[in-house]
């Protein structure tokens, strides 16, 4: 694990702990510096992973400050973090893995063509997953990609990470993404695998993902349980 997510680790353990409680400041970056025995440029890291996830606000001048989030009582993730569900819950040192539903090659329909850019002949995968957070049903992923621009995807990929394969073996990284959330009603394959209730509201999250030349490389639907799981945005005026 690098170091800056090492750090990002204690750091966040001390304000969920309220060790650093709410409204109160982070040490400044040189005794940080002086107590991890790091450089500055390994701790600006490693706050702004606290940053990304809602936890802390930088402000040139005026220190790094603990933000208090007294709505959030559900695991939370940064609606404009894209860089996949296992590095997000390595940072947290949660138990993430893996059931795969399905795993197949396919051509593409127009709902699918459309969203990827892509015609009708060129295949696509078709991946359907449970992700099991600390050993409870956590998230339905249904993700499509292009065959050719993710040649060689394997079973063992998907039981880790599909975005661990991308970046480190195939060196293929993100441009940006679009994301889209909106509730729904439970269908009989939520209920199944999330244990929802018939009655129990979803939170769906579709995405498209791009590469630098404004390629999609993938659309995915997510599909998560109202009471476990939610979004946010930290939005600050620069003024």
């Amino acid at each position: 694990m690098p170091k800056y997510e090492e750090i990002a680790n204690i750091l966040r353990d001390r304000i969920r702990s309220k060790e650093y409680p709410p409204n109160s400041f982070l040490p400044n970056q040189v005794d940080l510096v002086e107590e991890f025995h790091a450089s500055r440029m390994t701790i600006k890291k490693a706050i702004n992973i606290l940053a990304m996830e809602g936890l802390v606000y930088s402000q040139r001048g005026s220190g790094t400050k603990i933000l208090s989030h007294p709505f959030l009582n559900k695991d939370t993730s940064p609606a404009n973090e894209y860089e996949g569900l296992s590095l997000q819950m390595k940072r947290r040192q949660r138990s993430l893995t893996s059931q795969i539903i399905q795993f197949d090659v396919e051509f593409p329909n127009e709902f699918i063509q459309e969203r990827l850019m892509i015609d009708a002949e060129q295949p696509v995968y078709n991946i359907h997953r449970l992700r099991i957070l600390d050993n409870e049903p956590y998230i339905l992923e249904h993700t499509f990609m292009p065959v050719n621009l993710v040649p060689g995807l394997k079973k063992e990929h998907l039981l880790s990470s599909i975005y661990d394969y991308l970046h480190k073996e195939l060196n293929v990284h993100f441009a940006g993404a679009y994301r889209a959330i909106s509730a729904d009603k439970s269908s009989l394959f939520d209920q199944k695998y999330l244990n929802c209730a018939e009655t129990d509201p979803v939170l769906e999250v579709q995405q498209v993902v791009y590469l630098k030349d404004g390629q999609p490389i993938e659309y995915s639907s997510s599909r998560n349980r109202f009471d476990v799981r939610n979004y946010s945005l930290l939005d600050v005026r620069s003024n």
